[in-house]
């Protein structure tokens, strides 16, 4: 297929996923040509549910496209190349780090980029045909930011590629998407984001344990393991933790966000594209 292509990134969270129905439904022009969910594996279940929903209510295919398994990835310990008896952790996800000096501090952080932004970007080329050292338009990717996150907008890295946020070009915010899914008489879209995402506020926290209890303990384990996994290194400088508290996830008090808590971190995501 020739012309430049619009692609969906496909998120499958709320305003992604009203992006993409609001293109089925004809309130957005063009018809694109796909979307791209980039999965980290890493996902609640009711996120791959929503995706295997949305995908059939979708006229255009959606495509899934993988680096691999992000959790097995953050808790892999590796000998360094030089010194196999000597062993490291990837540092993938931000995780929050009580230093034994009583500093604190925070993990580096190659997710999105890696394991998102990287994996549409290469769908991307595929998808429109573009070549290397392409100069000209070859796709418009739609990301799907609301306007009350009009912070997360940035250009794309390559002039082959041109990003979209239909959502702030119809003055939509979050609740808005909201209320079009229910006016459509849609179910509503659940919360896109890893379960074991250290920028999750505590009200997603909370959500998680009273709504999606399973993933809440799968949050919990994988804390309990990235521990495990860094204090098996010999880079170890501190323990790793999920909330800004400190404290063991399971015994995180998540009644209070302003109070106690962490607000909505996903500002400092990269291209913004987690938790759309």
């Amino acid at each position: 297929m020739g012309g430049v292509h619009h692609i969906i990134s496909l998120g499958a969270g709320v305003q992604s996923s009203t992006m993409a129905l609001m293109a089925a439904c004809g309130e957005i022009a063009p018809m694109p040509t796909c979307a791209v969910f980039a999965d980290t594996q890493a996902e609640p279940e009711s996120v791959y549910a929503w995706l295997d929903w949305l995908e059939k209510e979708l006229p255009f295919p959606v495509y899934r496209v993988t680096r691999g398994d992000l959790t097995a990835e953050s808790l892999k310990v590796v000998p360094f190349r030089k010194e196999p008896h000597r062993h490291w952790v990837k540092s993938l996800i931000p995780a929050f780090i009580d230093n034994k000096d009583g500093t604190r501090g925070i993990m580096g952080r190659q997710c999105t980029f890696a394991y998102k932004v990287e994996q549409l970007e290469k769908a991307t080329r595929v998808i429109a045909g573009i070549k290397r050292g392409q100069k000209t338009i070859g796709a418009v990717q739609w990301i799907g930011i609301s306007l009350d996150e009009a912070h997360r907008m940035k250009p794309a890295r390559k002039p082959c590629v041109e990003h979209r946020w239909p959502l702030i070009d119809a003055g939509m915010k979050r609740h808005d998407c909201l209320r079009w899914m229910e006016r459509k008489g849609y179910p509503k879209p659940p919360r896109s984001a890893c379960i074991y995402c250290p920028f999750h506020s505590d009200a997603e926290w909370r959500r998680l344990k009273d709504e999606e209890p399973k993933e809440f303990k799968r949050a919990v384990q994988f804390e309990r393991d990235l521990q495990a996994a860094k204090a098996q290194t010999d880079n170890q400088r501190g323990k790793p933790f999920l909330h800004n508290s400190l404290k063991p996830l399971d015994e995180v008090d998540l009644t209070t966000d302003i109070e106690r808590g962490q607000g909505e971190m996903f500002g400092n995501d990269c291209t913004g594209l987690c938790g759309v």
